[in-house]
């Protein structure tokens, strides 16, 4: 049989083999670790979304922000954010109080409007919108708060809510902050951040608890130029979130049977005093950096903290990370960098050896989120509270290089000379000193 004829079969057998040991080498991998992207092939990023919620309650009136209304300082401050918000942003205004004159307070208490939908910007009629309203009821923030959540509607980025109010709500329920819990609790990426424009501690109180239930910021606008320069900010804020949601994952009680994750964000929930498992192969010359933030959601005592371990799989601690202190008190994070074995210092001196031809053995790290919280009385449990974890492997850094007396005898040799001949100087001076002393 001539070469020509003999080729298809040898190609045949070859192809055979080449798949066999795909295959195989597939087989003996293991399960491939989950990643944030798997179900986000080419995410798209999706334009930021805002929605400003106003206050047109009749104590809007009062004129105590630099000589003025309070509404028209807030209608001032709505133009000048609009006429500067970038292109790409999705604007919706919803008001409340605004349009009801009457005393009946069950029907004042549901005067919430959404008056400009929330959509690519048409300024001139935002502005518009704003411009005609006249303080008139009451102040359903809570209500308003539910409503604007909606909408906004869902999507993989994050929205913003921005509420300016110059009072506490008079119509719970629905209580304005336990609705910032709710919307904070069903894992929505929603973050609402307030604005107060009257000097009251009640107001203050209610406005921080919803703003720190779904890690927002509060604000105390004494100005209209304060209210202009934050507004501007916040609405500019929304740009700066994530492009797509992260993958949701659910942690286990044990390392054992732990999800398996490759390098990416995930989401999980936590209840209080729960430790939580996942795992990351590692491979040698590799460096595993792990972070993690756990949103405070709900009321706990002020002893709280999170914990961020590495451990073997025979429960060996192999490094723990620490509090990770922000000056925010609405999430705390903590995070860890831990290499997998060699000695990367002998990297680059070390001769060229010949590579193995088996896989370098893998180290499947554990990863245990733990926390330390406590309820306060009455503060619901169940769901747990929102856990971000962002996972990454690297390349392992080298350590600070420095003298160490494995390799640096001569640089001891030269100290040691050194203070030899300092201490020879320093007693010949001395001895010449006292000689001259004496002789005077």
């Amino acid at each position: 049989m001539d070469i020509a004829t003999l080729r298809p079969v040898i190609n045949k057998r070859w192809s055979s083999a080449v798949l066999l040991g795909l295959l195989a080498a597939t087989t003996l991998a293991g399960p491939v670790p989950a990643s944030a992207d798997d179900d986000r092939a080419e995410p798209v990023a999706e334009p930021p979304r805002v929605q400003l919620v106003l206050d047109v309650s009749g104590s809007m009136r009062a004129t105590d922000i630099d000589g003025r209304s309070r509404i028209s300082v807030a209608q001032q401050a709505f133009g000048e954010v609009v006429d500067a918000l970038p292109d790409e942003t999705q604007l919706g205004i919803r008001v409340l109080g605004a349009t009801y004159k009457g005393k009946d307070k069950q029907q004042g208490c549901l005067d919430t409007q959404q008056i400009v939908p929330v959509g690519p910007v048409d300024r001139a009629q935002a502005k518009a919108a704003v411009a005609t309203l006249r303080p008139t009821g009451f102040t359903p923030v809570g209500l308003a708060l539910r409503e604007a959540a909606k909408d906004l509607g869902t999507g993989t980025t994050a929205r913003r809510i921005v509420l300016i109010t110059d009072g506490e709500d008079t119509c719970a329920p629905p209580d304005p902050c336990q609705v910032a819990r709710e919307l904070a609790a069903q894992g929505t990426t929603l973050v609402v951040d307030t604005l107060g424009l009257a000097p009251d501690e009640k107001v203050r109180r209610q406005l921080l608890c919803i703003a720190a239930a779904t890690g927002g910021t509060y604000t105390a606008a004494t100005s209209a130029e304060d209210l202009t320069d934050r507004l501007k900010q916040l609405v500019d804020r929304a740009r700066d979130t994530y492009a797509t949601t992260p993958a949701k994952v659910d942690g286990t009680d044990v390392c054992q049977g732990a999800p398996l994750l490759a390098p990416g964000v995930y989401t999980d929930r936590e209840t209080f005093s729960e430790h939580r498992w996942y795992r990351v192969p590692v491979q040698p010359g590799q460096e595993l950096r792990a972070s993690v933030s756990v949103a405070l959601d709900r009321p706990v005592n002020p002893d709280y903290g999170v914990l961020l371990r590495a451990t073997a799989s025979d429960g060996r601690e192999l490094v723990r990370g620490v509090d990770a202190g922000s000056g925010r008190t609405d999430v705390i994070s903590a995070g860890l960098r831990w290499s997998a074995g060699g000695d990367v210092d002998d990297a680059e001196d070390a001769e060229p050896t010949p590579q193995p031809t088996a896989t370098p053995e893998v180290t499947t790290v554990c990863l245990v989120v733990s926390n330390m919280f406590a309820p306060q009385a009455g503060t619901a449990k169940n769901p747990g509270m929102p856990v971000e974890l962002t996972v990454d492997v690297v390349a392992a850094s080298p350590a600070p290089d420095g003298p160490d007396l494995g390799r640096g005898w001569v640089l001891l040799l030269l100290l040691t000379l050194a203070g030899l001949l300092t201490g020879l100087v320093t007693g010949l001076l001395t001895r010449w000193w006292v000689a001259t002393w004496r002789e005077n």
